[in-house]
């Protein structure tokens, strides 16, 4: 199974139009209040740490770069070709790699393992992107690049962050600068149920080793000057229970 035609073009029109400034993307926020945020959460369960990284839905690279960084090899995965293209832009030293993967086929997914072994990957904001069906599917993906060792990190926004995303977008002069693209192309956010993350990972054989709540930092502001924080959580999940070891 892979996703929809509609699904990958709006995800090409976006990164197509999408500016090259950093952080003018609405969620393409600094990695030391994202990736690295998350990094004090997921390294504890990292019981191979030195296995490929892949930052699945990778986008324009923003945190890939900061993952490649701290990892010795790292691999940004993005269903939008326009979207891999700001990450090769960006990265012109060629600090990560990249890579076109349709999460939701499972046969990308294997041919993926196939070439890397086993992974960890991190996911920001992914799955709540996903059309209703593909999110089994994708969850189904992601036990594939995990293998036996690998372990993920996945955030994502809580219900509650639908309502301040469309409070934003109805406000008296519309949505902000950096949501009404974001609206435009149809990639409105859905209502993940916090609950709905660890079935689909349980139904894809995965343990759930970890969970908590955290803030999702955006790049855009209120009218007052305040950072817009959408409420998130967070879970890491592998295919065994084996804590790190020392």
């Amino acid at each position: 199974m892979s996703v929809t035609s509609r699904y990958r073009g709006a995800w090409e029109g976006f990164w197509s139009e999408a500016p090259e400034d950093r952080g003018a993307v609405f969620w393409d926020a600094e990695p030391v209040l994202t990736a690295g945020r998350h990094l004090a959460d997921f390294e504890p369960h990292l019981t191979h740490p030195a296995l490929p990284l892949i930052d699945l839905g990778c986008g324009n690279g923003t945190q890939t770069r900061y993952l490649a960084e701290r990892f010795p090899h790292v691999v940004g995965a993005d269903l939008s070709a326009a979207a891999l293209d700001h990450a090769r832009r960006a990265d012109p030293g060629g600090s990560a790699a990249y890579r076109r993967l349709d999460a939701a086929d499972r046969a990308e997914a294997e041919a993926l393992h196939a070439e890397l072994g086993d992974a960890n990957v991190y996911v920001r904001g992914v799955l709540h992107q996903c059309e209703p069906d593909d999110r089994q599917p994708l969850a189904d993906a992601l036990a594939v690049l995990l293998g036996a060792h690998g372990r993920a990190f996945l955030v994502e926004p809580s219900p509650t962050a639908k309502a301040v995303l469309t409070d934003l977008a109805r406000g008296p002069a519309g949505p902000p600068a950096k949501l009404a693209p974001v609206l435009r192309h149809g990639l409105t956010p859905a209502a993940v149920p916090d609950e709905a993350i660890p079935e689909h990972l349980r139904a894809a054989g995965l343990t759930v080793l970890a969970s908590g709540e955290l803030p999702l930092i955006t790049t855009e502001y209120t009218a007052d000057g305040t950072r817009i924080e959408l409420p998130s959580t967070w879970v890491v999940a592998g295919a065994g229970s084996t804590r790190p070891s020392g």
